[in-house]
């Protein structure tokens, strides 16, 4: 394996150090390797500081080099990583033209020479660059490592029971700050991050690139549906309910609700459930004029939203901006007295948010919402205002029999007729006794 680091900022490599975003990490890596770095703990940064690494500018007309990283730091609360690159001298610079030839071997695809992002690709560098008769075959053999990728981290606590599950539930103590709950059916695969920032398996963005579209998509074709929303939050929580991909990550304040869909599919994969713990002075709700910036990004199209420029923090200056004008004309659809001053520091921030019951589902499942700014990531470990711990589950059938007692199933969950119907059906089906044998 080795990292790929591709910058738009001119003589990056040759200074003493670099700043990535961290939502830029783990772009066009497949899902096998971002399972493992997750969580940037000791493991993992050993992880990246034993891989030789390929250093790139955006577009082809400077040379790359390799070397490795002498040190890898977060800063911000997790929000960068901070890195200091150092260059194998006994690897000359490769002009581009070389490196074309060896793109399908090195898993480097055109496009990614056109965003500043740090990949881990699962192929040997200094193999194929030796094979191509780069750099000097007798020393690249010398530092050929076989990097293995680190475990993902394990709970603090496994639970195989509903009983073991809340008992641990309660014990945890949170200084006063409200708890909410999400459930993954395979703690090593998903990440904490809303649909429209998920990836293939290649590390492509699936969605996010259309995402005002597909707003504006869903609104042509149900736009009934949609009447009686009054803000562009209440829609994106309509949206989220239909399964369209959003800048939503839905929580919950029921505990049992979280653990059933940490147990409801992947049963051959162990589940976790998360536990977030937030200030409550810090949690909005459905009319907060920070969750209308955040929501309204959605309509930015994916031009306007490139075009932002977050390297001055000054806010007059930040709101000299064309796509921020843009932004601004969206919220002010919604809140026609709305200062027009946009902090960017809001704007690069995750909040929760307590949306409106405005169906069923959400009402039964004590939904509230994770909502996303600009191209921002909620670290897997939390951040200052987000604390995270982690449950393991385990025995997953045994455990949804348990919530079962508990009226805790797909008709309760997801209260619909077809969905009733379906579980109904399921629980009166014919049973051979000969199977209990």
């Amino acid at each position: 394996m080795f990292n790929f680091l591709v910058t738009s900022l001119d003589g990056a490599w040759e200074q003493p150090g670099y700043e990535y975003e961290r939502g830029r990490f783990l772009e066009f890596t497949s899902d096998d390797i971002a399972a493992s770095f997750r969580e940037l703990k000791a493991a993992q940064l050993k992880a990246l500081l034993d891989m030789p690494c390929l250093f790139a500018y955006e577009g082809t007309s400077e040379a790359m080099r390799v070397g490795r990283l002498k040190s890898v730091k977060l800063r911000n609360d997790g929000r960068l990583l901070f890195v200091v690159p150092e260059i194998d001298p006994a690897v000359p610079p490769i002009p581009f033209e070389a490196i074309k030839p060896l793109q399908t071997a090195l898993d480097i695809r055109n496009w990614e020479l056109n965003r500043t992002h740090w990949a881990i690709k699962d192929e040997d560098l200094y193999q194929v660059l030796a094979d191509a008769g780069i750099g000097q075959p007798a020393v690249v053999s010398l530092r050929v490592v076989k990097a293995d990728l680190p475990p993902p981290a394990k709970a603090s606590f496994q639970a195989d029971t509903v009983g073991a599950f809340i008992g641990h539930v309660l014990s945890l103590n949170h200084g006063g700050r409200e708890v909410f709950y999400r459930g993954h059916s395979n703690r090593t695969k998903y990440r904490l991050e809303p649909s429209i920032f998920r990836r293939d398996e290649h590390g492509n963005y699936i969605y996010r690139d259309a995402e005002d579209r597909m707003y504006r998509e869903l609104l042509v074709s149900n736009s009934i549906d949609f009447q009686g929303d009054v803000y562009t939050l209440d829609r994106l929580v309509r949206m989220q309910h239909y399964s369209l991909p959003t800048r939503l990550l839905d929580i919950t304040s029921n505990p049992l609700i979280a653990l059933y869909f940490a147990c409801k599919s992947n049963l051959d994969q162990d589940g976790e459930v998360i536990v977030f713990s937030i200030d409550r002075q810090k949690i909005k709700y459905f009319d907060s004029d920070t969750a209308s910036c955040l929501a309204n990004l959605t309509r930015l199209p994916k031009t306007s939203k490139d075009e932002l420029d977050f390297s001055s923090l000054e806010v007059r200056k930040f709101n000299k901006q064309q796509s921020l004008k843009q932004l601004l004309h969206f919220i002010k659809e919604e809140k026609p007295f709305f200062e027009p001053r946009l902090d960017p520091g809001h704007l690069r921030s995750i909040v929760c948010v307590k949306g409106k019951h405005t169906n069923n589902r959400i009402a039964f499942q004590s939904g509230a919402f994770l909502l996303f700014g600009y191209d921002v990531t909620l670290d897997e470990g939390g951040n200052t205002e987000i604390a995270v711990q982690r449950i393991a589950v385990m025995n997953k059938s045994g455990v949804l029999k348990q919530l079962d007692q508990l009226n805790i199933n797909e008709s309760t969950v997801f209260p619909y007729i077809e969905n009733s119907a379906k579980y109904i059906a399921q629980k009166f089906a014919f049973q051979d006794p000969q199977k209990h044998v």
